[in-house]
């Protein structure tokens, strides 16, 4: 596939693009430092930022998806799912936060009295965005929620799937790495298990 990659230089991004290119699949990275882009066959570098989507309408035209593993508080969340249905592209595929996921009824994670409060912003900036493309009809879009505990290490290969819970495990909170986090997300762009919804991946 012809695929756009929003934050391929990211801790998140710059997994998921190892993993698209050694699938084959061809990718336009944008970023706002191009020259931190790795060097693979495959990958097409452009200068862009989300300060200014306006240009980013011709670049993602003509692909088959787009990707964003981005900081939620960096951007615009609604200028950036408008600049993606203006695009003509309908997969648009999100490298969501654990924050919104339920740890009881109706009580997310963000909710908790002990979750940090220097992340709280960018949880609920995550929620303001998933909100948004739950009233989109023209996009067929996935949030991918990681596990709680969510930072690199092994590429297994291994992982399970929830919804909208957070995932747990005998010990507590489940966890994932970012590279199998990755495999999850080209997973889901190669073979759509969840159009129009969030799931969410551990161990």
């Amino acid at each position: 596939m012809r695929v756009v990659l929003i934050g391929a230089t990211g801790n998140a991004g710059s997994r998921i693009l190892n993993e698209l290119v050694n699938r084959g699949h061809q990718v336009t990275a944008i970023a706002r430092h191009p020259e931190k882009v790795a060097k693979l066959n495959g990958v097409t570098t452009v200068k862009g930022n989300l300060d200014n989507c306006a240009p980013l309408v011709d670049l993602m035209a003509g692909h088959d998806a787009v990707i964003s593993s981005v900081k939620f508080k960096s951007y615009d969340t609604k200028e950036l799912v408008d600049t993606v249905r203006k695009t003509g592209v309908k997969r648009y595929l999100v490298v969501g936060g654990a924050g919104t996921l339920f740890v009881a009824p109706g009580k997310m994670v963000m909710d908790s009295p002990d979750f940090p409060k220097e992340v709280l912003p960018e949880a609920q900036a995550g929620g303001f965005l998933l909100e948004q493309l739950k009233a989109t009809s023209d996009l067929d879009w996935t949030f991918i929620s990681p596990s709680l505990i969510f930072r690199p290490g092994e590429r297994t290969g291994k992982y399970r799937v929830g919804m909208d819970d957070l995932l747990m495990t005998e010990k507590g909170p489940s966890t994932i790495s970012m590279e199998d986090y990755a495999i999850a997300m080209v997973d889901e762009l190669e073979k759509p298990q969840h159009i129009r919804q969030r799931f969410t991946v551990g161990y």
